[in-house]
């Protein structure tokens, strides 16, 4: 909701001794009271009453003379007075619109900017993440305790943070594998994720064998499969 451009005191005032002289309430010839009865009747200091009186004698609608105080001289005057003071109040309030939607512009731009800076960031962030991930391939040694558990019990991707995207079995790739499918000797893992998931593979893979280098197994093999 837009709020009202008020007038200060002093142009209320001039505003509404001119109405009453427009109107005849006030005749022409008539003795205003002094400027400190009128400021305890519109509850304003002297001084205001002071800036309105001298606004009235600028625009010809009032005199004002020393130690004689203010008199009424135009009617004609005050009546163009108050028209042009409606025609200036309209002005007035078309100018505050204008500067509120200024700044509801300026609001909506600098919005506007801050939007458009974090579709740019969004639109960098889904790009890099739209390229291909990296992935590994781990090998599922003979002897391996991966051998004939399923992706569901071993609880793959807590326990290496990567994820199997396929299983590479001689000439079949298994793509997508579910948590039923199981691992079987010789198997090659591809995976996705980071490197250490890639190691943590590995060495879930190779078990106990890495560490006792028995049976004659090497270690389970990573490799970047891309």
């Amino acid at each position: 909701m837009r709020q009202l451009t008020v007038p200060a005191q002093y142009l209320q005032i001039a505003v509404d001794v001119a109405s009453r002289v427009a109107s005849g309430d006030l005749r022409e010839g008539d003795r205003l009271y002094g400027r400190s009865v009128m400021a305890s009747e519109y509850g304003v200091s002297p001084e205001t009453i002071r800036r309105a009186l001298r606004l009235l004698a600028d625009m010809k609608v009032i005199d004002v003379k020393p130690q004689s105080g203010a008199v009424v001289l135009s009617q004609d005057n005050a009546k163009r007075y108050v028209e042009g003071f409606s025609e200036g109040a309209e002005t007035r309030s078309l100018h505050q619109q204008m500067k509120e939607i200024l700044g509801e512009y300026e609001a909506l731009n600098r919005r506007l900017v801050k939007v458009s800076a974090a579709l740019i960031q969004s639109q960098g962030t889904f790009s890099t993440a739209a390229e291909p991930l990296p992935n590994y391939e781990v090998s599922v040694p003979g002897g391996s305790s991966l051998i004939g558990k399923s992706l569901g019990e071993l609880k793959f991707w807590q326990s290496t943070g990567g994820t199997i995207v396929a299983i590479r079995r001689g000439q079949r790739v298994i793509l997508s594998p579910g948590p039923y499918a199981e691992l079987y000797d010789g198997d090659v893992m591809i995976l996705v994720g980071p490197p250490a998931a890639a190691e943590a593979a590995r060495k879930l893979a190779a078990g106990p064998m890495e560490a006792k280098e028995t049976g004659g197994h090497p270690p389970a093999a990573v490799k970047g499969a891309g």
